[in-house]
């Protein structure tokens, strides 16, 4: 009898020790933090979401939910909305990330109660009354960076200056698709103002982007300093989230890991 309990609780013991091993092993794998699982990706103007494969590889493997907006870019109102959407569907809090103009997108979705935390990655980030233009007036992009309006008041981004401008760091090939498969933006999106700042309330982080040839990275440094983001500087072009998806995956894993405790 005695030998009996003994062996119980030996076998108690080791299903004590399997089991804390096994918490540490999902530890070092990687898995997510408890309170924020979930992840919404919003790209910028002339792409779409395809361009964040490598940073949605990167996180659901780390055992987050991804979700990744497809804009309009018919205004901003319209983007905001299709943003929201997505938010509708999470199933708890969620850090929101967008990529240049859609941090603009951000800063006004990112007011949704189910946003714990925002990352900007080489974005734009205005406050309450003003606008995407409103920050280019500012510090105005590279001159790599050329936008071609056409009649029906949409924009494409100049084919020769692609490249140089937008994806310098990619390789020709990648360059060439995203160039041909750009999707214009309506140019009067760049003047929609924000009404609420979302970056005010919610903690934030910044990837700038030390190579960006679309939005100066002066322009990156200013913003992510009068948000009060946690900033990380990148190697990379405008793309830096197709380019460096490292880097651009472990800031948001940081952001997931750390927000409830950021909060402002």
């Amino acid at each position: 009898m005695i030998r009996q309990a003994r062996n119980i609780l030996l076998a108690a013991a080791l299903t004590g020790l399997a089991g804390a091993a096994h918490a540490q092993t999902d530890a070092s794998l990687g898995a997510p933090a408890p309170g924020v699982r979930n992840v919404v990706l919003v790209h910028g103007a002339f792409a779409d979401g395809s361009g964040w494969r490598g940073v949605y590889d990167r996180l659901t493997a780390k055992g987050y939910r991804v979700s990744i907006v497809q804009n309009p870019l018919t205004s901003l109102a319209d983007d905001v909305a299709a943003t929201r959407r997505l938010l509708a569907r999470q199933d708890g809090p969620t850090i929101l990330v967008g990529h240049s103009y859609g941090g603009t997108v951000i800063t006004e979705a990112g007011n949704d109660p189910k946003v714990a935390g925002l990352v900007y990655v080489a974005a734009f980030a205005p406050d309450a009354g003003e606008s995407t233009g409103d920050q280019l007036a500012d510090i105005p992009a590279p001159p790599s960076f050329v936008i071609e309006p056409q009649a029906d008041g949409f924009g494409f981004i100049n084919l020769a200056k692609f490249k140089s401008g937008f994806a310098a760091d990619i390789s020709d090939a990648d360059a060439a698709f995203m160039r041909d498969s750009q999707v214009p933006i309506a140019m009067s999106a760049f003047g929609e103002k924000v009404t609420k700042a979302a970056w005010r309330v919610k903690p934030s982080w910044f990837v700038v982007a030390t190579e960006d040839g679309a939005i100066d990275p002066k322009l990156l440094r200013k913003t992510a300093t009068r948000i009060g983001a946690e900033t990380v500087e990148v190697k990379g072009s405008h793309v830096v989230f197709l380019s460096r998806p490292d880097a651009v995956a472990d800031l948001i894993d940081k952001a997931a890991r750390t927000a409830a405790t950021k909060a402002k």
